[in-house]
């Protein structure tokens, strides 16, 4: 679903064509070894449009060393093969024992192998050091998580002199450890998909029209699987196995334990027919929650090639479904009907105003769109996804209202939301970062230095939210995902640098009495020390503008695992105060017959709004000077 993987699949084939020369060198890609030169065809139809190399592991060579042992099966991990191969280089007893399916270590780089004795033809028995920094690490369920290559290991390899003479590895980590240019090559980013968990206290309608408490959408949970060893049928198990650690607390999957893949096929008409074992798929509406699962999971793994599913289960049971058809609960539809839609607040007044392409634009109904009475303008403003409200903070930090974008709106109503004002409180310690959920709630925060705080704001009442893990930092900005079960922070440290985090939403509590907390605090970018904005962008990754120590601020897509979702930051960033970009994905512009919105950047020192259009920014009507330019949400 990522909008940036057009761009970084070619930038993977250059990664593959740098390591192709690597192993064509070292011996280990098929090549032939007679005939002529000759124009080499690429194919036009191949899922992946670029050059793939197929590897071909080499078996342990006769006399080798335990040192040349390791550095072969090293090699042998990365192969487009069920690890047939590398099992040669193990004893017996350790072949039968070692699980590589129990994760991955990427390493910053394979360094030589060492061991504390010189080995000798006396020797039956021999300790060897694989050293290295862990850059990341993918759990045995595929999820990643980034390191900051800061962690240094030493992992241990056991050798034994096998009946012959000849070197095995007899102990050995359980799992992979490939370094990160092989990972980048072997591996890709599938999303699967799980259902948000419904909020026991909402009976409210949601910004795609239905009932937040009975709505299902589909939640993303990105994964790495291999890329050239059955993807697809990889990424239908991934489904079945159940989401990720992190992402289970807010996410159901409609499969029943004990289910199994017995065959994935796609066939030329772009139906995908998945075989299920193990378990009967139930009644019809459940076998269709199962088929959405898998249809979106599939059509992220199969580029466009998947446009329909066909599940069938044990006894004849089985359901078919298009992706027309479950659009409603797809990653992204509680988005909302004005997710495309452009606004800006304008500089000199704070009007809130509907941008409409490179005119002027025009103020939107109600009192938003007209100047405030006050002598002081009001402050940050967020426009709800269904477009019919916003939400806008006093012109002192210290008020937060609800207003309708309507005619019948006169005046300005009663503020949701009053804090107290303190003796010396500055710009930066009032109400900040007003942000709506698709399922109608409005989050806010409260960066009183005396009474630092998360608000969800539902109806007329502000609720706080507890989170857990800040260990000292503060909130200082949000964005909540349009699923409501996700929350991008920003959080500032004692040396005042901000970092980006991504939080759960448990929801809980009853219809009168609602509660939120949000747990499971984890860092995404732990390079980025000066972040500045951050929105989403789909369903999967959010759009972050800062900058690394010493660095100047650039853009960067990240996904939800914290991996960035390409090689390079995007074009610009420095001079820039903020960056928006729209949840509104590519598949929702799809059946809109709509372009995906692109992304929005303000500049600090003029007000001048750009948009990014074929990689290359380009300036919005040079009139408009803007306090703010956003999108909904």
């Amino acid at each position: 679903m990522r909008r940036t993987s057009s761009r970084t699949e070619p930038r993977l084939a250059a990664v593959a064509g740098t390591v192709l020369g690597a192993l064509l060198a070292s011996g280990c890609a098929a090549m032939p070894d007679s005939g002529g030169i000759g124009k080499v065809e690429l194919s036009q139809g191949s899922a992946d449009k670029n050059l793939q190399v197929r590897v071909f592991p080499l078996e342990p060579a006769k006399g080798a060393k335990p040192t040349e042992l390791l550095i072969g099966f090293l090699d042998a991990l990365t192969a487009d093969e069920s690890y047939e191969t590398a099992r040669k280089y193990l004893t017996d007893d350790a072949g039968a024992h070692w699980n590589p399916e129990a994760g991955i270590q990427v390493l910053a780089s394979l360094t030589n192998p060492r061991t504390n004795q010189t080995v000798t033809d006396a020797d039956t028995s021999v300790s060897v050091g694989l050293p290295g920094k862990v850059v990341a690490r993918v759990d045995d369920k595929h999820a990643y998580t980034y390191a900051d290559g800061q962690s240094d290991v030493e992992l241990p390899f056991t050798f034994a002199r096998e009946k012959g003479g000849e070197w095995r590895i007899a102990k050995l980590p359980d799992g992979l450890i490939i370094n990160q240019t092989n990972f980048r090559n072997s591996y890709r980013q599938v999303d699967r998909f799980f259902y948000a968990v419904k909020d026991p206290s909402s009976a409210r309608t949601t910004a795609a029209g239905a009932a937040s408490a009975g709505a299902d959408v589909l939640v993303a949970d990105p994964v790495y699987l291999r890329r050239r060893i059955d993807p697809l049928t990889a990424a239908a198990k991934a489904v079945v196995a159940g989401p990720s650690d992190w992402l289970s607390p807010v996410v159901r999957s409609a499969f029943p334990d004990g289910t199994v893949v017995d065959r994935v096929s796609v066939d030329e008409g772009r139906t995908a027919h998945v075989v299920l074992g193990g378990v009967d798929l139930g009644p019809a509406i459940a076998c269709r929650q199962m088929a959405t699962q898998l249809l979106y999971t599939l059509a992220d793994q199969g580029k466009g090639q998947v446009e329909r599913i066909e599940l069938k289960g044990p006894g004849g049971t089985g359901c078919q479904l298009s992706r027309g058809e479950a659009a409603v609960t797809g990653p992204g539809a509680l988005a909302g009907v004005a997710a495309d839609k452009q606004y800006f607040q304008r500089a000199e007044d704070g009007v809130l105003m509907e941008a409409a392409g490179d005119t002027n634009g025009a103020p939107v109904r109600g009192p938003l769109g007209r100047p405030q009475p006050s002598k002081q303008p009001l402050g940050a403003i967020a426009v709800a996804r269904d477009g019919e409200r916003a939400a806008a903070i006093g012109g002192n930090g210290h008020q937060l209202y609800a207003v309708a974008l309507a005619d019948s709106g006169q005046a300005m109503p009663d503020p949701v939301l009053t804090t107290q004002p303190r003796p010396g409180d500055r710009a930066e310690d009032g109400l900040a970062s007003p942000s709506w959920d698709g399922r109608g709630d409005l989050w806010v925060v409260d960066r009183d230095p005396l009474n630092r705080r998360v608000l969800m704001v539902r109806g007329n009442k502000a609720y706080p939210v507890p989170v857990e893990g800040l260990e000292g930092r503060s909130v200082q900005d949000l964005k909540i995902s349009s699923d409501g079960v996700r929350i991008a922070l920003v959080l500032k440290d004692a040396t005042g640098g901000r970092s980006l985090w991504l939080g759960l939403v448990l929801h809980g509590g009853t219809k009168d009495s609602p509660g939120a907390q949000i747990a499971g605090l984890r860092q995404v970018a732990p390079v980025l020390t000066d972040v500045a904005s951050v929105s989403w962008a789909e369903s999967d990754q959010l759009l972050v503008l800062g900058k690394e120590n010493g660095r100047l601020q650039q853009l960067h897509y990240i996904s939800t695992d914290g991996s960035q979702s390409s090689d390079a930051p995007l074009q610009g960033g420095e001079g820039m105060s903020s960056a928006t970009a729209s949840e509104f994905s590519g598949e929702t512009a799809m059946q809109a017959q709509a372009q995906v919105p692109p992304v929005l950047a303000r500049q600090a020192a003029d007000g001048k709004i750009y948009r990014l259009v074929n990689s290359q920014w380009r300036e919005v009507n040079p009139n408009l000077h803007a306090a703010a330019f956003f999108y909904p949400g």
